[in-house]
């Protein structure tokens, strides 16, 4: 059954195009190292981490999720994701990711939210881990490619929300750290936003993870 799919729909690597394997192993290296500390021009106030450059095969993979439908990178942009999270967690504390907020337009042309989908897989590598969908997106907000650093901080400001339900949810699992995740980190304006308003429903995020820093 592989090989037929295989001649239907022929497989090629995400982060580098190789024929014949979803995700290859030089490519799944690239995201093998420590997360490493960043610092984005708009500030979240908490400790920022990525696991790549957005560059080579980390990039590729991003673009190849988000917009060629290819969600099976879920699994390895996962699994690469629950190995920085483990790096970087205290032992004993649960572990919730939240996943920052997109544009509804975006997730319905997607077919639904990438980045969502990595959490959850990446939940699936880790012990005592949840993701909590807990932040939205309401009005108009325009996609923010090519908006400056203060264009992108109006672009969000008093539209990333909360959900209820989630917000409950973060505060019933006792000492947990909360760990907002995203896909590319480029100027920090949606980061900021998202741990101001968690913030403000009264829960603290420890950490900012994202698997690429622009």
């Amino acid at each position: 059954m592989r090989t037929l799919l295989d001649l239907i729909l022929p497989q090629f690597c995400g982060g580098c195009g190789s024929a014949g394997i979803a995700w290859c192993d030089p490519c799944a290296s690239a995201l093998a190292a420590e997360p490493v500390r960043i610092w984005p021009r708009t500030d979240p106030g908490v400790p920022c981490w990525a696991l790549s450059r957005y560059a080579g095969p980390a990039r590729r993979a991003v673009i190849a999720a988000k917009e060629s439908g290819r969600r099976d990178l879920a699994a390895p942009l996962g699994l690469a994701l629950a190995r920085a999270v483990a790096r970087l967690r205290a032992p004993g504390r649960p572990v919730i990711l939240v996943p920052a907020p997109t544009r509804r337009a975006a997730a319905r042309r997607r077919g639904g939210d990438p980045v969502l989908r990595a959490a959850r897989a990446a939940c699936g590598w880790l012990t005592d881990c949840h993701v909590v969908p807990a932040l939205w997106t309401r009005g108009e907000v325009r996609d923010s490619v090519g908006l400056g650093v203060n264009a992108r901080r109006r672009n969000l400001a008093g539209r990333v929300m909360s959900r209820a339900r989630g917000v409950q949810t973060l505060h019933i699992v006792e000492n947990a750290e909360i760990v907002l995740v995203d896909d590319v980190l480029t100027t920090g304006a949606t980061a900021a936003e998202s741990v101001r308003v968690l913030a403000a429903a009264g829960v603290p995020v420890r950490a900012v993870l994202v698997t690429c820093a622009a």
